[in-house]
């Protein structure tokens, strides 16, 4: 079986389905010059969506955004029948109904038995296994998803599922049918939620579990992923989605997966479905839309700051150590210049963030602090308690000898400031490795993708010219230990840089760094079962979700090493299985040659 065997370029189309995606793939065969059919079960249902999509098509010609004569020859191409009987004229067949297992067998045993030789059947559905719904077929070689999003005119992807029995020859005859209708399309195979389904349940997932842990409010956590170039936060849009539509969806991806506890679903989400609260469709979700409510995410209250804008603790009295290397080190090498702050720099360390000690023998901040230990030629001699402590003497394990090195650690933390980029441990537990009283840590600084790098050549999804333009909100956290004037001073730093500092309660990971590593994790399982290609997963979570960048965009940017160190923290933090690194990503450690 060859791809010529199914030349699809200009067949007739059989729609079945006339709810909200039939009618959309309906209008786009049809503008894409294919004659339609259009069939429901239900008596009338087809003509009367194809009254609603004139009524459309008109309404977008009266404001010129379609020719007259376009929306005419659509419409001409266009019909409504009655039975399956005409399926004999079809080339092509797309199922859109209802997205029950049984329901879609018996409508393809039946198509079966009235389709030409080569015709090819493709199912619309979004969570159903291919393989299952063309087990029983006599020819289920010819059946392929052809999984469009929604709105189906306005949406680019769609995902071409490959079954146990999809001829490669059918799933290729459908890939370039897309691109003739105007979709990007990827390959995927048929696994529990395909590409897209499944990629982003962390998106919602990471969200749920912070406001278990009550780190945040809905509008705080909705601001930061906002902030990250997210379209919507988590929040909204499952207000936006329908809480129960969101919730059956992470079940059955949990269900499909043997209760996986990667895809377990959650207890927040669950009691809003079961008290009634969808979201918009029911009036109350996360937030309120009934009359005389708001509605739309409610920003989070500023936190009051006595300084306002970039450079207002520009101070030339404090020294400052930029540490780590890559796109978040770039960026506040970027902001702190651009802030008039001089500033050393070392490139050693694997931890990212600013250090910051006053030259004098007063605090950062006015604190009187003990005489500082002096600086060696590099500006690093002083800074060795803020590495990352041996391996034997983590969480507070330094051998017989602990009271002997941890009193001069501390003295010498203690004339200090350190504010650093999360690596997945809370703050109270760096602070306490690290000895490091005064900490706090800081969220993962995204840009959304496209924007003009103005640090790399290629754009970057964590460094970008519009990043913190206008202040975008940055979670961040101070570890319990920090005393109150560096809990003031730390986010005026952050606000100095261009950031909306806003302030979390002291969870692994904050809210964007762990949501985008386990976006980039879920992405790389999927590569590595062989459901999707790299390009695939990023093309899929643009095009589908309208993400700012892809998850090994992000990948790329950030580093395979510190989001495997994040997600080993989690792991370690949390004990369970939710958080385990994919095989495919710790390969890319290895690969780059960088200790995780």
């Amino acid at each position: 079986m060859s791809a010529t065997d199914f030349n699809l370029s200009g067949v007739p189309v059989l729609v079945v389905g006339a709810g909200i995606m039939g009618a959309g793939i309906a209008q786009v065969a049809a503008q894409a010059g294919h004659p339609v059919m259009l069939f429901d079960v239900k008596a009338g249902a087809a003509a009367q969506a194809l009254d609603k999509l004139a009524t459309s098509l008109h309404m977008l010609a009266a404001k010129g955004k379609l020719k007259p004569e376009a929306v005419a020859a659509t419409l001409a191409r266009l019909r409504a029948v009655d039975t399956l009987t005409e399926a004999k004229d079809a080339g092509l067949v797309v199922e859109a109904i209802l997205e029950k297992l049984d329901a879609k067998r018996s409508l393809f045993r039946e198509l079966e038995g009235r389709v030409s030789p080569a015709c090819v059947l493709a199912t619309n559905t979004s969570s159903i296994s291919v393989t299952a719904i063309a087990n029983g077929l006599q020819h289920p070689e010819r059946l392929v998803g052809m999984h469009f999003f929604n709105p189906v005119p306005l949406m680019k992807l769609v995902e071409v599922v490959s079954g146990l029995h999809t001829a490669p020859a059918v799933a290729e005859a459908i890939h370039a049918l897309s691109g003739a209708w105007g979709k990007t399309a990827v390959h995927a195979k048929s696994t529990p939620g395909f590409i897209v389904n499944r990629i982003a349940r962390p998106f919602y997932a990471e969200t749920l579990a912070l406001l278990a842990e009550q780190a945040g409010t809905p509008a705080e956590l909705d601001a930061c992923l906002r902030g990250a170039g997210f379209r919507m936060g988590p929040c909204e849009l499952m207000d936006l989605i329908g809480h129960d539509t969101n919730f059956s969806v992470t079940q059955s991806v949990y269900e499909a997966n043997f209760f996986d506890k990667r895809f377990v679903p959650s207890l927040v989400q669950r009691e809003l479905v079961e008290g009634g609260l969808l979201g918009r469709k029911s009036g109350r979700g996360f937030y309120d839309y009934r009359a005389g409510a708001s509605g739309s995410a409610v920003a989070p209250s500023p936190q009051p700051l006595s300084h306002e804008g970039r450079g207002a603790l520009i101070d030339a009295q404090v020294e400052v150590t930029l540490h780590g290397r890559g796109a978040v080190a770039e960026l506040l090498a970027e902001r702190l210049r651009a802030a008039g702050q001089t500033f050393s720099t070392d490139r050693t360390t694997a931890w990212c963030g600013l250090v910051l000690r006053q030259a004098s023998n007063v605090g950062v901040f006015g604190d009187a602090l003990p005489s500082p230990q002096p600086l060696s030629p590099d500006g690093r001699g002083a800074l060795k308690s803020f590495l990352p402590l041996p391996l034997g003497e983590r969480a507070g394990v330094r051998g017989q000898h602990a009271n002997d090195d941890m009193t001069p650690t501390l003295r010498r933390a203690s004339t200090c400031q350190v504010l650093r980029l999360t690596d997945g441990r809370p703050a109270a537990q760096v602070a306490m490795e690290e000895a490091v009283s005064d900490l706090a840590l800081f969220d993962l600084p995204t840009a959304q993708a496209g924007a003009n790098a103005s640090l790399s050549q290629s754009p970057s999804p964590l460094v970008g010219e519009g990043l913190g333009r206008g202040g975008a909100p940055l979670a961040w956290t101070p570890a319990v230990s920090a005393s109150s004037a560096w809990v003031a001073a730390a986010p005026q730093w952050l606000a100095a840089l261009g950031f909306t500092p806003q302030r979390l309660a002291d969870a692994p990971g904050l809210a964007v760094a762990r949501t985008v590593a386990m976006l980039i994790n879920e992405a790389s399982d999927a590569v590595h079962q062989g459901v999707c290609s790299e390009t695939g997963a990023d093309t899929a979570m643009k095009l589908g979700v309208n993400y700012p960048a892809g998850p090994f965009e992000w990948l790329a940017h950030w580093g395979a090493a510190p989001v495997v160190r994040l997600l080993d923290a989690l792991d370690a933090h949390y004990r369970g299985e939710r958080y385990r690194v994919s095989p495919h990503l710790r390969q890319r450690v290895w690969q780059e040659g960088t200790p995780a």
